[in-house]
């Protein structure tokens, strides 16, 4: 499912003394199938941009369109539901949000709220459960007695169990140890394989855009900074940190050599094993050549 957002601006509090410009004319195009990173600092608008995306808030100015659906500012948008169905969005902490009795209960929800039947719904909480790395022993268990990585994962699949055409990641590594951070978003990225769903990921990590966004969009002040590819965006390092951002470690230790010795490599490498291949190939022609 293609989104794309056409000029968009979003005020908080609109006509009140506390009124905030969250976002201005954002324009963002996002293609069916593909694999999209938005990032930026705490305050760049990208929580806002977030939560257009199924229009649990809708433009200020400008408009929205949602696969064969426009949301447009200064129009009453109705019957929002089927969209909140087809785009799912795995919140900061999910797990906060489990509250059946059981397992199968608390993934079948969301499914029978859009009007799913029960053994259809408890169908899909099978795959789902499966889907997240979790065997059909946990359906009848209490999700509170779950570990937190656990609950996660039971939450994640409650989003999947809904059947969305596009799936967004909000911060979905927050408080995971680094082995947790690598089998969560694996897990994202097999899965956007696996169902070709369209993939938004709002995050503050430089390495989890790079490593598997197709393109990604930097957010600074509510507007749009930058977009591109991941190479297109690190190997401008030093306008990054000029807004405050940090680039992947990779990234970092690779112009950090470069300085050192004295040359520079063709790309910015992304991850280790394409880094050292070109490295290793530029000092064997220099040592060839002197």
């Amino acid at each position: 499912m293609d989104i794309s957002l056409q000029k968009v601006a979003y005020r908080y509090q609109e006509n009140t003394p506390f009124e905030r410009l969250a976002i201005e004319n954002v324009d963002i195009n996002i293609t069916s199938g593909s694999y999209m990173a938005i990032i930026g600092h705490t305050g760049s608008g990208k929580s806002t941009i977030l939560q257009h995306l199924n229009a649990l808030l809708t433009p200020t100015s400008g408009s929205v369109a949602i696969g064969d659906r426009l949301i447009e500012s200064g129009r009453k948008n109705k019957n929002l539901a089927p969209i909140r169905q087809k785009v799912g969005i795995v919140f900061q902490f999910p797990e906060s949000q489990l509250f059946e009795e059981t397992v199968e209960k608390d993934i079948c929800f969301g499914p029978m709220n859009f009007g799913v039947k029960e053994e259809e719904a408890k169908i899909r909480a099978k795959r789902a459960l499966k889907e997240v790395g979790l065997s059909e022993d946990y359906l009848n268990k209490s999700p509170f007695d779950l570990s937190g990585g656990q609950m996660r994962r039971v939450a994640i699949a409650g989003v999947l169990a809904m059947e969305p055409e596009v799936l967004v990641l909000d911060e979905p590594t927050a408080g995971l140890d680094p082995r947790g951070r690598k089998e969560i978003m694996e897990m994202f990225y097999r899965l956007h394989k696996e169902r070709n769903l369209t993939t938004i990921l709002v995050t503050h990590s430089m390495e989890d855009a790079a490593l598997y966004a197709d393109k990604i969009v930097i957010m600074n002040k509510g507007k749009v900074y930058r977009e591109g590819t991941a190479e297109e965006i690190f190997s401008e390092s030093e306008d990054l940190v000029g807004i405050g951002l940090n680039v992947p470690d990779i990234v970092r230790f690779q112009r950090k050599l470069e300085a050192q010795l004295g040359f520079k490599l063709d790309k910015v490498h992304l991850n280790m094993e394409t880094f050292i291949m070109e490295l290793a190939d530029y000092l064997k022609n220099n040592e060839d050549h002197q």
